[in-house]
């Protein structure tokens, strides 16, 4: 079944850093886009980046830009974010997300949903 399960959340001060971990199982990643949403109580989900599936090419959030990476490892079925710089406004729950599709930029919806990883960042 087709499965994505993030890991890495937990409580950092600001300024600090965290690097989250996306596993996927039960479907190639090859063909794959793969996005980071980021969601807080009584906000909307926020899509903060992806990585293309044809060439890797990568996409950020201006709220992230200049802080945040995404990477793949297709071989492994392992995507990364690694977050510097936080701020307390980054405090959410992080999903990643997959869907099908065959192109150098991203989609705009995504078919397949991680459970989410919690990250707090407080002093």
């Amino acid at each position: 079944q087709v499965r994505l399960v993030e890991s890495g959340g937990g409580l950092v001060q600001p300024g600090g850093s965290l690097r989250l971990s996306c596993a996927a199982s039960g479907f190639n990643l090859d063909y794959y886009a793969i996005g980071w949403f980021r969601q807080a109580p009584g906000k909307e989900r926020e899509g903060i980046s992806c990585i293309s599936s044809s060439d890797g090419s990568t996409y950020y959030a201006d709220s992230v830009k200049g802080r945040f990476t995404i990477s793949r490892d297709n071989a492994k079925k392992m995507v990364y974010l690694q977050m510097n710089s936080l701020k307390p406004e980054d405090t959410a729950i992080y999903y990643c997300a997959a869907r099908h599709y065959r192109s150098s930029a991203c989609p705009s919806r995504y078919d397949y949903w991680g459970q989410g990883t919690q990250v707090t960042v407080s002093s």
